[in-house]
């Protein structure tokens, strides 16, 4: 299969060409855990989950590692703010994503690294940066040297003179360039961690380089694919992308991709506005495949904007995937197909050059929905053979397994298939006291089609 991909990095369409054969490192920066998780979170989480389904479906052996930053000045405030320490904090909102991330239908990463299990090869990595003379430091505070490095800027399509001369000048700075990063701030209060350079902790920018280059050693910290939200092209990326040049001599990642921001209303998400929507809530009102399905229906790229209608037309989308998916399944079992998952393999070509274009779900889901309203004609028509059945049953699944969609049927079991028997038989005879006191049951027992 031909994976086509948007690398963020020279911006354009790209074949997929991995870094070795037949495996995909893929890394994706995960949330700062200081509060509970808001719906743009939950993007990358379900994008990138695609990403990874399609890559596994075309026989490439996937690690994926999505982190959790649990060091930073706004969890500090926060747990300070509740009282806690900030362990206590940050080990409650990774609990809470890890939960969304299952009720969303997303698998569980490879790796789920922090920076505080990796602050030893954190400092040994910026230790490593000052002796090469690409970062220094100053008062405590070390900092990395831009000017050491080529090609800074190119990610985020800045170059050097343009961020110089727009970059805010710093009173009693104690930075070389107005440029230059933080790789380890000093500092008297939180979490803190005895380095050669006092106490401090280490800038944000570093600790993703750090667990990659821990997790993909063996392929001296250069994966596939990093990915993220837009709004981490700059400075965040860039300033990965320039300590991995300066430590391992290479980009970090041959692939660069980013997904739009979520909008509330055509308005962008944020706490001045006071329109942040946690993920929770949304889940709980909206139900999480639903919401699912909406974050889909839009281009990974493209910005998605959520409003009450966005979610109930989405809410309609899966409730009509879902009723077909179970009334196929009752009725495959009723006629005496019990093993559903070993359906004959299905493959939709159409559907899938549309994911291998750049992900392009919207363009997928045109093809799952015309299956579905074909499927529904299918079921009303008592010519269509069984086997035809099968096939509309099995591309659901395969539809719902790639864009993660759980869709469930129940099982009937003897009792189940017993009534479907007996009903199917009233139903000829057109004896429909017996045909309703036979569609009662089943709906007591939650084995009714719909």
């Amino acid at each position: 299969m031909n994976i086509r991909l948007y690398n963020s990095y020279g911006n354009k369409i790209e074949d997929f060409v991995p870094v070795k054969e037949g495996e995909v490192a893929i890394y994706v920066c995960g949330p700062t855990v200081y509060n509970h998780p808001h719906i743009g979170n939950l993007r990358p989480a379900i994008v990138f989950d695609v990403w990874r389904r399609l890559f596994q479906y075309a026989g490439y052996k996937v690690t994926y590692v999505s982190n959790y930053t649990d060091v930073d000045d706004k969890i500090i405030k926060r747990a300070q703010e509740l009282g806690i320490s900030e362990k206590a904090l940050t080990t409650e909102i990774i609990g809470e994503y890890r939960k969304l991330i299952d009720e969303i239908g997303s698998l569980q990463p490879d790796f789920t690294p922090t920076p505080t299990e990796y602050m030893g090869k954190i400092i040994d990595y910026i230790a490593d940066l000052v002796a090469s003379g690409h970062a220094y430091v100053s008062n405590g505070d070390v900092y990395f040297r831009v000017s050491s490095v080529d090609h800074y800027g190119e990610l985020s399509g800045n170059s050097v003179d343009s961020l110089i001369s727009g970059a805010r000048i710093e009173v009693n700075s104690q930075k070389e360039s107005p440029l230059d990063f933080a790789l380890w701030k000093k500092t008297e209060e939180g979490i803190r961690f005895e380095s050669p350079w006092g106490l401090g902790r280490p800038g944000w920018h570093s600790e993703c380089c750090v667990m990659i280059d821990s997790l993909f050693r063996d392929r001296n910290g250069y994966i596939d694919i990093h990915g993220g939200g837009f709004d981490l092209k700059f400075p965040h990326h860039e300033n990965e992308i320039a300590q991995s040049r300066a430590h391992n001599g290479n980009g970090l990642a041959k692939y660069w991709l980013h997904n739009g921001f979520i909008n509330i209303d055509s308005e962008k998400m944020s706490k001045s506005l006071g329109n942040v929507l946690l993920a929770k809530d949304v889940i709980a009102e909206f139900g999480a495949m639903p919401f699912r399905l909406m974050v889909l229906s839009a281009h990974y790229r493209a910005p998605l904007n959520f409003t009450p209608e966005t979610m109930q037309e989405a809410s309609k989308n899966y409730a009509k995937l879902a009723s077909a998916y179970r009334t196929l399944a009752i009725t495959l079992q009723s006629k005496g197909i019990d093993d559903l998952e070993n359906c004959d393999d299905f493959s939709d070509q159409e559907f899938l050059s549309a994911l291998a274009d750049d992900l392009n779900t919207p363009n997928a889901l045109t093809v799952m929905y015309a299956k579905i309203k074909q499927t529904n004609l299918d079921l009303r028509s008592s010519a269509t053979p069984i086997a035809e059945l099968q096939e509309d049953f099995s591309a659901l699944r395969f539809y719902s397994h790639l864009l993660g969609l759980n869709v469930k049927y129940p099982h009937l079991g003897e009792q189940g298939k017993q009534l479907y028997s007996a009903y199917y038989a009233a139903k000829e005879k057109k004896d429909y006291p017996t045909v309703d006191g036979i569609r009662k049951q089943l709906m007591d027992l939650g084995l009714w089609m719909i």
